[in-house]
């Protein structure tokens, strides 16, 4: 890599320093997923086939939430280059706020939705496993939420060690403790998917529980007045959700798109809906660190517009890119290289070898897939991640929105239940959209309009 790039302000060195603890952040949360889902493979072939559907059902009302008060971390970075930290206190305290709001909203919804669940047509068996593990996070989901504002005040300001020290210490709670309920080790009950679910709560619960006292300590209040500006401040929060509720609805319709992916893949069949989830568990392995990556550009593309810098703003992205590329070429190599070995990591045990041998052969196409439009996840990750963090979020929103109907909803549902189409129409058309929405964010950065945005 260029040396010039290497040492100037927002280069190489900085975009690894503030993103790199994020992407492990994220590296750890995606560990925990994933062995929670091979921990449920091996439990049973409904289990692992129920998890990933249910999950994402959650993570789909979930993530409009998490979507808005994520955005607290945007604010936060323009302030920050912009040398006002009595602001930030305020941005934190109107995200808690809000995320508190959206918990009660969600968990009024765990056992509303339940005929959405029925409706994916999915076997009786599987659907039982879903209810039961789709209650459990949708009762704890205001967890998440303030976990997502919390962090927002370390990573907003460019401190993200700290938030990959907590979700490391998350993890490593959860990874045990999701063994011993899911099989019933110990003083543990066996609960199957039911103590996956528990697990993920109490994780969720450990990680809210450590940042209260680092955020509120006195050292913060001398500085920032982390206690004592609580009140609610309804000009910050107008401005707030105006930018919010764009990054919520694009974040909700992002995750609606795979969401009825996957549940028309589960149409298909339980082993193909079984061969998906793994792919799409290991596709998880790549796309979080990335997600983490973009998360930091957007905190470093914040504090440059704070700052007046949109020069500085445009090289951080470009590294970023960088960075990203070499990622998910090494991930995009592994897909090909070694399928099988990552495939049978998700092995249920009471497969015999004819069953998952039908799941291997599905889950080589599917990896396949992934290795192809890898680099383009994460072109997509990084220059919307850019975006968002100059204040473009309605763009990326009504891109998103439009793809999601165009691209993804409408063909899957034809293919599926007029033409009849199978597995590997699915995964194109989950191709394609990656691709397109990628290319549409790169040449919307490229145009530089974002450069007369700033969200303070």
């Amino acid at each position: 890599m260029p040396s010039s790039l290497w040492n100037q302000p927002f280069g190489y060195r900085d975009v690894l320093k503030i993103s790199m603890p994020l992407a492990v952040s994220m590296a750890s949360t995606t560990i925990m997923q994933v062995t929670d889902r091979i921990f449920l493979g091996r439990y049973s072939v409904e289990a692992i086939a129920a998890a990933l559907p249910a999950g994402i059902m959650a993570f789909l009302f979930i993530s409009f939430f998490m979507g808005v008060a994520s955005y607290i971390n945007v604010f936060i970075a323009q302030y920050t280059g912009a040398a006002r930290p009595d602001k930030v206190a305020v941005s934190l305290w109107q995200g808690l706020y809000f995320s508190l709001g959206g918990w009660v909203v969600l968990a009024s919804l765990a056992y509303a939705l339940t005929p959405v669940l029925k409706s994916g047509g999915h076997p009786p068996e599987v659907l039982e496993l879903e209810i039961q593990y789709f209650r459990i996070l949708m009762l704890g989901a205001g967890l998440p939420l303030l976990d997502t504002t919390l962090s927002g005040f370390y990573s907003g300001r460019g401190l993200t060690r700290t938030v990959m020290i907590v979700n490391m210490i998350g993890a490593a709670v959860n990874i045990p403790l999701d063994y011993a309920l899911i099989y019933g080790i110990g003083i543990f009950p066996e609960m199957g998917i039911r103590g996956a679910g528990i697990a993920t709560v109490t994780s969720w619960s450990l990680i809210v529980l450590i940042y209260l006292p680092l955020i509120f300590s006195k050292a913060n209040e001398a500085t920032y007045k982390t206690r004592s500006q609580w009140r609610f401040d309804w000009e910050f929060s107008v401005r707030f959700i105006k930018f919010g509720l764009s990054n919520g609805l694009q974040f909700f319709l992002d995750i609606f798109a795979v969401t009825f992916f996957v549940y028309m893949v589960g149409r298909l069949g339980t082993i193909v809906l079984a061969a998906s989830n793994i792919a799409l568990s290991i596709d998880g392995v790549s796309f979080f660190p990335a997600y983490g990556l973009a998360v930091g550009v957007s905190t470093l593309v914040g504090q440059a517009v704070g700052q007046g810098r949109p020069d500085y703003a445009r090289r951080a992205t470009k590294c970023a890119f960088h960075i990203a590329c070499i990622w998910m070429l090494l991930m995009g190599c592994m897909y090909m290289l070694i399928p099988d070995t990552l495939i049978s990591l998700f092995r249920p045990h009471e497969l015999n070898n004819a069953q998952f041998s039908e799941v291997l052969q599905h889950g080589r196409v599917y990896l396949l897939f992934m290795a192809a439009y890898i680099l383009f996840d994460g072109l997509a990750l990084v220059y919307s991640g850019a975006l968002k963090g100059a204040g473009d979020v309605v763009f990326i929103m009504k891109s998103v929105g439009l793809f999601c109907v165009v691209l993804m909803v409408i063909p899957c549902y034809l293919g599926v239940e007029v033409f009849g189409w199978d597995d590997h129409f699915l995964w194109s058309i989950f191709t394609a959209y990656v691709l397109v929405l990628s290319l549409i964010f790169y040449f919307r950065f490229r145009s530089g309009r974002w450069e007369k945005m700033k969200v303070i």
